[in-house]
């Protein structure tokens, strides 16, 4: 018998299950809490498995144009001085190209992908009740619904992980970021970071000209991080940052959080994404973690009569990959704090051999 799964979230990783259990003639409905789609957002970096995961999803032929290829990371000082220049377009090679893409493209093209998906924006899940057999679904507006499977794909501050799963909240790792797009840079190419004491800024080209930057502070560099004059924390950066800057006037701001919950299963209740272990940044995984959980826990429904043991292969086959995920963003975080004479000097020597060992495993299958 065909499950009844509801999809909680519309975000990438809700979209990306939906497709991935369409394909697998599984049909799910899904609720999203925001009351229409989003067109705006900034920019993502998506390394190879990302794009390779897009392929799989079968929407990356439609979103390669939007893309703009990324075959360098560079690594300097915050006074623009060279730390480390890493070939990636090699690196990948064999699994899948890295690519900059706007968000609300990605988003677009896995909505489109998910026509037949039947979605209800504005809607939330204020409880779920289980009856041994199937789980009951409450409503914002009042109604209900009788589930075999609950997901939550309802990001960071997940209702669902609240309501099901349990776990402390997302914690803070200390640092504040803020997010904005930048046009007519067309001199800015590949991706470059500049790192400061404490602080750091990211600039990647989107193509004809535009260009994702995020910046970030540790938080104890920094009283008030909402602070409007944030932009003061980056004026001994080198350029093109002082010139970046004066296109920030809209940025996103937000606190940078990780989620690990004791378990990512509850009695029907599963959690994909960012609810189950949202991330640092600084691996730039989050999207590629996502799609990966949709492929992943749409075959470990499509092969199993039982949801149960489903959910249990989910987990254990995505456990290590998120495991080796968030360890390696603790780690990059520690060197990136490192006494910057120390630091510059660490990438300078072995800031390639870091790279490749941070990403290897991620170039298998999931």
């Amino acid at each position: 018998m065909t499950p009844r799964v509801l999809i909680v979230g519309a975000g990438i990783a809700g979209l990306a299950l939906a497709r991935a259990l369409r394909a697998r003639d599984i049909t799910a409905g899904l609720v999203e809490r925001v009351p229409e789609w989003e067109t705006s957002g900034t920019g993502l970096y998506l390394p190879g498995n990302s794009v390779r995961a897009l392929d799989e999803l079968g929407i990356w032929a439609e979103l390669a144009a939007r893309a703009n290829p990324i075959r360098r990371q560079r690594l300097l000082d915050h006074r623009g001085r060279l730390l480390a220049d890493i070939d990636v377009h090699k690196y990948w090679e064999g699994v899948a190209t890295c690519v900059a893409i706007r968000r609300a493209a990605l988003h677009a093209a896995l909505r489109a992908g998910s026509v037949e998906v039947p979605v209800r924006l504005g809607l939330s899940v204020t409880a779920l009740d289980d009856d041994g057999q199937a789980k009951r679904a409450r409503f914002s507006d009042g109604s209900t619904g009788t589930y075999d499977l609950v997901v939550g794909a309802d990001g960071v501050h997940s209702t669902i992980r609240g309501l099901a799963v349990g776990g402390p909240a997302a914690r803070d790792v200390g640092q504040a970021s803020w997010r904005f797009v930048a046009e007519g840079f067309s001199e800015i190419e590949d991706w470059t970071v500049m790192l400061g004491r404490g602080r750091a800024f990211l600039t990647v080209a989107l193509g004809e000209g535009s260009v994702y930057c995020y910046a970030d502070v540790n938080t104890n560099e920094a009283a008030d991080a909402r602070g409007a004059e944030w932009r003061e924390l980056f004026v001994d950066f080198a350029d093109p940052v002082p010139r970046l800057l004066q296109h920030a006037g809209d940025a996103y701001f937000a606190p940078i959080q990780e989620v690990a919950p004791p378990a990512w299963t509850a009695h029907r209740v599963v959690l994909v994404g960012d609810a189950a272990h949202a991330s640092s940044p600084n691996m730039a995984q989050g999207a590629a973690m996502a799609l990966e959980d949709a492929l992943v826990l749409a075959d470990a429904l499509a092969t199993s009569e039982d949801i149960e043991h489903a959910l249990t292969d989910y987990q254990r086959r995505r456990a290590p990959r998120i495991t080796w995920v968030q360890e390696q963003t603790h780690r990059r975080d520690r060197t990136r704090n490192l006494p910057p004479i120390v630091r510059n000097m660490t990438l300078r020597l072995v800031g390639e051999r870091i790279y490749h060992s941070n990403y290897r495993p991620l170039r298998e299958q999931p």
